[in-house]
C-alpha cells in the first residue's frame, strides 16, 4: 500500500510569483518577524503580499493593521499594490501611512492630554525658524552665536531621541543657549502650545508621552492593532523605536523590514542599532533573509558587497542574481568638484558620439547644491540637461502664503501664519509696524492678529497702516 504524501497548503495567488524566502515572509504571520531585505530583493512585493494575506485569511480586519512607511510616496505605492490584491478592502486601512501621519492622527484624538486642541496646527520649518528667532530676541541670546537654524536642529535631535526639556542632562543643558538649553527648549514648547501648534518632532514625542502617562490610551492601540508592519526599519530613530516597542508589547505581532547595510540617515537621528538588536528586543523572532536581487547586474552586486563587508556590525547576507552581463563598475578619482564635472562632461560627450541617447544618461547627487558645478560645465560645452527635483509643491512661497491665509481664517490666534500674511502681498506694513504689533501683543497677552486690530484703533500707528490692518483683519475676526 502506497503511503500518502503529506498535504501541502496551496500558495495563495498573491504569493504565487514570490520566491521561497518571500513566501515565508508572507506566511509567517504570528510573533515577531525580522525581514532582512537587501537592495532590489523585492521587499515591497513581500510586504504588500503579507498585508493582503492578513486580510484575506481574516486574521485581522484592515482597520486592525498598523503599517508604517517613511515617505508619503511609499505609503501611496503600498496602498495601491495592496489594493491590487484585496480590492476595495484597502480603503478600510486608516492606519497605513508615514510615522508622522499616523502620529498626527493619534494626536488629534488625544490632543487635550498634552494641552492642545484637536484642530492644532503643524508648523513647517519656515514657521519654526521665525518662532525661534522671536524667542532668541526676547531672551537676549546672541543670534550669531545661537542662530535659529542651529537651535531648530538641536531641538529636533532631542525630540528624535525622545527627550523632553526635563530629560536633558546637565551637560547638554549647559552646552547650549548660554547654559539654558532646557529652559529655551521649554520656552519653545510653551510658545507652541500657546499657538495651539506643534512641529513634526512633536507628532511622535507627544504620543510617546501620552502612552507613558496614560496607560489606558496605550492599551486602546495595543488592542486595536493585531498586526504591526514597519518598512525601512534601519532608518528609525529613538522616538520611533520607543513608540513602536510600546505598541507591540502586548501582542508582539510585529514585522519589521529593513537592511542595516542601507542605513544612511544617522545624521538625522536614525539608529542602525534598532535593527541590529531586534532579536534581543523580541526574543524568538523569525529572521527571514531576502537575498535574490532583481535589480542589478553581478558586477554591481560584487562591488557593493566588497565595500559593505568592511562594516564590522551588520547582519550577514549575500546578494545574488540570475541576471548575466553588464559593464564593470568604474571608479574615477578626481581632485575636486570642477574636475568631477569636467570628467563627467567628457564621458557624456563620448557616449553621445557612440550613439547613446542623452535622455538615457542620469547623474545622481546627494544634495541639490552639487548640481551647480555640473550645470556650469554643461553650459560651457553646450550640453543640454534637465534638473529633476527642486522645490516641492508645498514648499513654494505662493503655496505657503495661501495656506497661511487659510490658517488665519481657521485659527485667528495663529501668530506665525498672521505674521507671514500681514504684508503679503505688499501693503505697506513694514518691519516697524510688525514690531509694534508684537510689542502690543506681549503687553496685552493677546494673539498677534487681535493685538494688531486693537492697535489699528489707536493712535500708535499712522492712519494709513491702521486702516490697512483693519481692512485685512475685519474679514477674519468679525
Amino acid at each position: 500500500m502506497q503511503s500518502e504524501s503529506p498535504s501541502v497548503a496551496p500558495v495563495p495567488p498573491y504569493a504565487a510569483r514570490l520566491n521561497p524566502p518571500q513566501q515565508q515572509a508572507v506566511l509567517t504571520t504570528e510573533g515577531p518577524v525580522l525581514m532582512l531585505a537587501g537592495a532590489g530583493t523585492g521587499k515591497t512585493a513581500a510586504l504588500t503580499a503579507r498585508l493582503a494575506h492578513l486580510v484575506a485569511t481574516r486574521r485581522a480586519w484592515p482597520s486592525e493593521i498598523l503599517c508604517v512607511t517613511f515617505t508619503n510616496k511609499a505609503a501611496r505605492e503600498m496602498r495601491h499594490r495592496v489594493g491590487q490584491h484585496i480590492g476595495d478592502a484597502v480603503e478600510g486601512m486608516p492606519w497605513l501611512g508615514t510615522f508622522h501621519s499616523i502620529g498626527a492622527k493619534m494626536l488629534r484624538r488625544h490632543a487635550e492630554l498634552v494641552g492642545l486642541q484637536s484642530n492644532y496646527t503643524i508648523i513647517d520649518t519656515d514657521d519654526q525658524l521665525r518662532l525661534l528667532k522671536q524667542l532668541i530676541q526676547q531672551n537676549d541670546l546672541d543670534e550669531k552665536r545661537w542662530p535659529a537654524r542651529q537651535l531648530a536642529g538641536l531641538i529636533d535631535r532631542w525630540k528624535n531621541r525622545g527627550l523632553n526639556p526635563g530629560d536633558l542632562d546637565a551637560v547638554e543643558n549647559e552646552a547650549y543657549a548660554n547654559g539654558r538649553g532646557a529652559q529655551f527648549y521649554q520656552l519653545y514648547q510653551d510658545r507652541l502650545k500657546a499657538l495651539n501648534a506643534c512641529d513634526f518632532g512633536d507628532l511622535l514625542l507627544h504620543m510617546l508621552n501620552v502612552f507613558r502617562t496614560h496607560r489606558e490610551v496605550l492599551e486602546i492601540y495595543q488592542q486595536r492593532f493585531k498586526y504591526i508592519l514597519v518598512d525601512e526599519y534601519q532608518d528609525t530613530n529613538q522616538v520611533q523605536y520607543l513608540w513602536l516597542r510600546l505598541l507591540a508589547q502586548e501582542r508582539k505581532n510585529i514585522c519589521v523590514v529593513g537592511d542595516d547595510d542601507q542605513s544612511i540617515y544617522s545624521w538625522r537621528g536614525a539608529e542602525v542599532a534598532n535593527i541590529l538588536r531586534f532579536e534581543k528586543d523580541f526574543p524568538g523572532a523569525a529572521v527571514i533573509k531576502l537575498e535574490q536581487n532583481y535589480r542589478s547586474t553581478p558586477h554591481i552586486l560584487a562591488a557593493a558587497s566588497g565595500l559593505i563587508r568592511a562594516n564590522s556590525q551588520r547582519h550577514d547576507k549575500t546578494l545574488w542574481t540570475e541576471a548575466n552581463g553588464g559593464d564593470k563598475v568604474r571608479v574615477i578619482g578626481v581632485w575636486d568638484g570642477p574636475e568631477e564635472a569636467r570628467r563627467v562632461g567628457e564621458e557624456i560627450e563620448r557616449l553621445e558620439r557612440e550613439g547613446a541617447a542623452l535622455d538615457q544618461v542620469a547623474i545622481l547627487v546627494r544634495a541639490q547644491y552639487q548640481t551647480r558645478e555640473f550645470e556650469d560645465r554643461f553650459i560651457q560645452i553646450g550640453l543640454g540637461y534637465k534638473i529633476v527635483g527642486g522645490f516641492r509643491f508645498y514648499e513654494r512661497a505662493e503655496i505657503r502664503d495661501a495656506l497661511a491665509y487659510l490658517r488665519v481664517i481657521a485659527q485667528p490666534q495663529d501668530d506665525l501664519a498672521f505674521e507671514r500674511i500681514h504684508n503679503q502681498p505688499k501693503r505697506g506694513l513694514g518691519a516697524k509696524t510688525l514690531e509694534k504689533m508684537h510689542q502690543h501683543a506681549r503687553r496685552t497677552g493677546l494673539p498677534l492678529a487681535a493685538a494688531a486690530l486693537q492697535l489699528a484703533d489707536s493712535d500708535e500707528l499712522p492712519a494709513r497702516a491702521g486702516n490697512t490692518i483693519a481692512g485685512l483683519l475685519g474679514q477674519f475676526l468679525h
